[in-house]
């Protein structure tokens, strides 16, 4: 159980298997490695918002507004392929305005001092009414063979965007680890005043959540106009609540300086697995979201009673010295424990 509480990915990675292992019992012929590449391509998506959400948390702050911005990235690549840019550019265009979109959340967080719900929440709004204003509503079509192709099976069965996606999670997950860099955005999330004390630059180090939070949104918004080959007006609606979802399944704290890229990533998978078990077994799309918060509220309940009883088991640990003498033994300390009568 205490392995289980410290290693949140491994927890994580149980659900992921034993719901395989419900499937396979339930329906033989539904399982394969065909459907484990599917769900990983359909998870792509939020495994990189599951990424930028997770450095935004460490922080302790939260970033509801990359919906929005996998939107208007996805509408800034489109528009700029359909005006005759060149896919680099184009991506490139898309990528800049997802920083700039994350870096804007981290100013009115940072240096304007508004709560990040607050702020992120008035930004939700403003990068979705610019998609719109920008489009006027219509829907992106028309989008070149060129970055469809990227979404294309190259290597078992993975696309480029799969590939960098776990290139990605690999070099993210090394630096958060094994890096000053990556360590201060757990500092900073831990304990504020601490980390202001050992030299972290604090400001600097929210902003860069924030930036890159925007970054990977936009590539978010890039693999979506990818994979499907159009852009519809209401790209990216939701998906910041499954992010964050993702991040507390695969163990990221809402406190802060707890959790990593792989537990979030897991998480991100998970999800997308409920959904594709769903249409597997061919029930209502309705039942996605209602199914997929039962399971987090469930998960949330569960690991709750789970450190509640960790907490009541170190303090029984704690005191286990300070027992109340019993009759015939030696040397057991007295409970609780006395005071030592100063020395005059």
């Amino acid at each position: 159980m205490r392995k289980l509480l410290k290693n949140r990915e491994l927890s994580a990675l149980l659900a992921i298997l034993a719901l395989f292992v419900g499937l396979v019992a339930l329906n033989h012929d539904s399982f394969s490695l065909q459907t484990v590449s599917m769900i990983f391509t359909s998870a792509q998506i939020l495994i990189l918002l599951a990424m930028g959400a997770t450095l935004v948390m460490l922080t302790r702050n939260i970033d509801v507004s990359v919906g929005s911005t996998v939107g208007l990235c996805a509408i800034a690549v489109g528009v700029a392929l359909n005006a005759g840019y060149s896919l680099p550019l184009a991506i490139l265009f898309a990528l800049a305005m997802g920083a700039a979109a994350g870096f804007f959340n981290g100013v009115l967080v940072v240096w304007l001092r508004i709560p990040a719900i607050v702020a992120t929440l008035g930004t939700l709004g403003l990068y979705r009414g610019g998609m719109l204003l920008w489009t006027g509503g219509k829907w992106i079509e028309g989008l070149p063979a060129t970055l469809k192709s990227l979404s294309e099976p190259l290597v078992l069965g993975v696309s480029f965007f799969g590939l960098l996606v776990i290139a990605l999670l690999a070099f993210g997950s090394w630096g958060l680890a094994k890096t000053a860099f990556g360590r201060d955005f757990y500092a900073v999330g831990d304990n504020l005043a601490a980390a202001r004390q050992l030299g972290v630059s604090v400001n600097r180090t929210r902003l860069l959540a924030f930036t890159f939070n925007g970054l990977l949104a936009a590539l978010a918004g890039v693999l979506f106009a990818s994979q499907i080959g159009f852009v519809p007006n209401q790209t990216g609606s939701g998906l910041e609540m499954k992010a964050i979802a993702a991040c507390v399944l695969g163990g990221i704290s809402l406190l802060g300086g707890t959790g990593t890229l792989v537990g979030a990533c897991l998480g991100a998978f998970f999800l997308t697995q409920i959904d594709t078990v769903l249409v597997l077994f061919k029930l209502p799309a309705w039942w996605n979201d209602f199914i997929a918060g039962l399971v987090l509220l469930g998960v949330l309940v569960l690991d709750g009673r789970l450190r509640q009883a960790l907490m009541r088991h170190q303090r029984a640990q704690k005191y286990a010295r300070f027992v109340p003498p019993q009759h015939g033994s030696k040397n057991v300390a007295p409970f609780p424990p006395r005071k030592k009568k100063e020395v005059a």
